[in-house]
Formats: C-alpha cells, sequence, structure tokens
C-alpha cells in the first residue's frame, strides 16, 4: 500500500505541471454536477424553490434556454481570449528570457484553475440547457438548475478579472525571477533539514553489481521510502548513480547494489525513478541556476541588452549559492541510523563553473556587471560553508572573471575597478 501511494504521489505529481490537469479535473467536476443537479430537479426542487423564493426561479423555458446560450457563448469567448493571453505569455517570456521558464509557467495553477472553472461552467450549463422543454409546464423547467448556472456564470467573471491581473504580473520579469527563486529556497531548505552533515560510513562501490536504465528521460524525482523498504527487505545497500536534473539514455548505469537482485526487484527499483521530458525547479533546484543564468545571458545579448535585468537576476542568483554553499555534495538516505542509499549532487565547483562561465562570456565586458560580480563573491567569500574548498572555487571564478574582463576592458578608468575589485577580493599574490 505504502508503495502504491508513493508512486502514485509521484505520478500525481508530474501531471500537475502538465497545462491541461487542473482544466480536465474541473471539466469532469461540471458534467457530474450538470447530471447531479438534473437529477435533484426530478426530486421536484425547482417546485421547492418556485414555492418559496419565486423571484428566484426562470419559469419560462425559452427565457431559460436564452439566459443559458448567452452565458454560455460569452463564457467561449472568454476562454478563447484567455487561452490566447497565456500563449502571449509563454512566447514572450520564451523570446525577451528563455525557453527553459516555459515549463514553470505552463505549471502555474492560477491559469490552470481560472480555464477549468471556464470549462467546468460551459459544460454545466450545456447539459442544463439540453434537459430545459421550452413547451413544458412551469415545473419541467429546471429552474434551480439555471439559477446555479447563473452563480457560476458570475464566478466566471470575477476569474476572468483575476486572471487579467495575473497575467498582467506573471508576464514581468521580477515576478518572474521570484517564483523561480521561492521554489529553490523551498526545496534548497528541505534538502538541509534532510542532510546528514557529518561524514557517513558507506563502503566502496567499485565491485558491486550495476543496472542500466531502461528508458530515456530527464531524472525529476526519487521515490526515497520505497528505495529504503527495497533496501531494508533485500538487505542490501544502493548507490544512485546519475545526478538528479540530468537526461538519462536508456541503457546508462541507474544505480548499483550491494548485492545482486533479482529481475522483478530491479524492475521495482527503476520504477521508483521518475523520469520525464522536462525539468520543474520544485523537484531539482539546480533548474533554478540555469534558468537564472540563462536569464542573464539573455538580457546582456545585443539583441535584448538589458543590464537592469541582468543585476536583479545577479541578487536572486547570489542567496541561492549562499544558501548552496551549506548544503553537502553527497546526500545519504538512512533507515534505523544505518545508511542505505547514497545519492549524488552536482558539486558546487561544478555548480559555480557552469552558471558562471556563460555569464563570464556576456558579460566581462560590461564594468557594472563585473563591478555586480566582485560583490557577490566577496559575499559569498563572507558566508558560512560546510566545506572549506567552496572557498577555493569561489577564488578560481572569480580570477577568471577578472582575467577575461581585463582582455575584454580597454578603458584605464574601468581597468582601475578591476584593481579594487581584486584587491578586495585579497586575490593578489
Amino acid at each position: 500500500m505504502k508503495y502504491l501511494f508513493n508512486r502514485t504521489y509521484i505520478l500525481l505529481s508530474n501531471l500537475q505541471s502538465k497545462i491541461a490537469f487542473y482544466p480536465t479535473v474541473f471539466a469532469i467536476f461540471g458534467f457530474v454536477l450538470a447530471f447531479l443537479m438534473i437529477y435533484v430537479e426530478n426530486m421536484g426542487a425547482s417546485k421547492y424553490l418556485n414555492d418559496h423564493f419565486p423571484s428566484l426561479v426562470v419559469d419560462s423555458g425559452n427565457t431559460a434556454l436564452s439566459i443559458l446560450t448567452a452565458c454560455i457563448t460569452g463564457l467561449i469567448s472568454m476562454m478563447v481570449f484567455s487561452f490566447s493571453m497565456v500563449m502571449v505569455l509563454l512566447n514572450q517570456a520564451s523570446s525577451n528570457y528563455s525557453p527553459r521558464l516555459l515549463p514553470g509557467l505552463i505549471s502555474d495553477k492560477n491559469h490552470q484553475i481560472i480555464l477549468g472553472i471556464y470549462l467546468a461552467t460551459i459544460l454545466y450549463a450545456i447539459f442544463i440547457a439540453v434537459s430545459i422543454q421550452p413547451d413544458g409546464d412551469n415545473y419541467q423547467v429546471p429552474g434551480f438548475s439555471v439559477l446555479l448556472g447563473i452563480f457560476l456564470t458570475v464566478i466566471c467573471i470575477w476569474a476572468f478579472i483575476y486572471f487579467i491581473h495575473n497575467i498582467s504580473q506573471s508576464i514581468q520579469i521580477n515576478n518572474i525571477l521570484d517564483k523561480i527563486f521561492k521554489q529553490a529556497k523551498k526545496r534548497l531548505n528541505f534538502l538541509l533539514k534532510t542532510e546528514e552533515n557529518e561524514d557517513q560510513d558507506f563502503p566502496e562501490t567499485t565491485d558491486w553489481y550495476e543496472y542500466k536504465s531502461a528508458k530515456s528521460g530527464y531524472f525529476q524525482n526519487l521515490s526515497s521510502d520505497n528505495l529504503l523498504d527495497i533496501c531494508r527487505e533485500k538487505e542490501t545497500q544502493i548507490e544512485i548513480l546519475p545526478v538528479k536534473g540530468i537526461f538519462i539514455l536508456n541503457g546508462i548505469p541507474l544505480f548499483k547494489s550491494k548485492k545482486e537482485l533479482d529481475e522483478a526487484t530491479v524492475k521495482k527499483v527503476i520504477s521508483n525513478f521518475s523520469l520525464a521530458r522536462g525539468e520543474l525547479v520544485s523537484t531539482n533546484y539546480v533548474l533554478a541556476f540555469k534558468q537564472i543564468t540563462e536569464v542573464i545571458v539573455k538580457a546582456m545579448s545585443p539583441g535584448i541588452n538589458d543590464p537592469g535585468t541582468a543585476l536583479n537576476a545577479l541578487d536572486y542568483l547570489t542567496e541561492l549559492l549562499a544558501l548552496r554553499m551549506q548544503k553537502q555534495d553527497k546526500q545519504f538516505l538512512k533507515s534505523d541510523d544505518k545508511v542505505l542509499i547514497k545519492m549524488r549532487s552536482i558539486d558546487f565547483e561544478e555548480l559555480l563553473y557552469q552558471v558562471l562561465a556563460p555569464i563570464r562570456a556576456y558579460c566581462k565586458h560590461d564594468i557594472i556587471i563585473v563591478q555586480k560580480l566582485g560583490m557577490i563573491f566577496f559575499y559569498l567569500k563572507t558566508q558560512k560553508t560546510v566545506k572549506e574548498s567552496y572557498y577555493t572555487s569561489i577564488e578560481t571564478e572569480a580570477k577568471n572573471l577578472l582575467a577575461d574582463a581585463r582582455n575584454a576592458i580597454k578603458n584605464k578608468a574601468d581597468l582601475e575597478k578591476l584593481e579594487e575589485i581584486e584587491l578586495r577580493l585579497n586575490l593578489k599574490k
């Protein structure tokens, strides 16, 4: 049961990132609600309402059909406009910032829920309209259902107003960066809370049994509880070979086991790896570094030339790097105080290089950006860290930046600024 629950949780987590997930759920709700209301009408709901609150009931079939038809037509127009606005948002984000931002924007629950409310109300109104008999007596007109349809339409109008407000906020780069930052910070804080900072006793895995991936995709998530149960059941230990977030190709080594596992167990272990064709910051904090880096690079490209956006993005990047300095490069999962699973995380040195190498390439000629990077290096050197080697990596990247900047900058005043950065970072021998 626990295994089934964890697998279902991973599946639902992946489905929630799809733009059609919440609209589909709401559409099913609207369909079911329509038939439920038809059943309630057959039980005499409209007759009761007409006897006690006659002013709320539409007792004319033609009038009811006209109202529902107007609601359906208006809601379809609003839904088309709203969907078009979402497409405009995605196109602008892809063109001006980075295509890698699209999965996060598509998975915005607010937009999905609003589209879902539209769909649910449209389906509800359609099926209620079908049940109306214009030539019947008063009590054959589903007046209560029509009243509910009007109420749902009012909710859709409110949702449309909120959508206009939300879409105008979502399209701003500061809000996009803030959302990425909060998701990555939440993920990093979660990993820090569950991390064992002291050295762990885990054996050498050179001679362990190696098992390969049966399919390809981005390594998004891992059902750790299920794997711990398997390790306890088979009395073995496991090393996860790929780093979370990378693209796993079919047939490459996926994990190692201390004991040889039968085919059924291997399939069970592999089924706990969540592989998908997209990436999400909520399950892989490294993606946030990639996205923010790409925003900086795109902002400093000749076609965009927006150093203000680059400076804002560097602020978010600084705090995430400072938080990452508190995390180990390796992660261990324990059960009953015994380490059963070893997982790899991207090294801080490699992460820092991947982040700063493209930034150096596009920003080395801009003294304002270089000064900002110098302040970032100084700030990171003052932060608490779990490994002293992280400071060495920071100094190395600072030297690389200054070397590239000196080759790109020729102005004497700007070169003096570079000297000040070098002195402040204490890089002169």
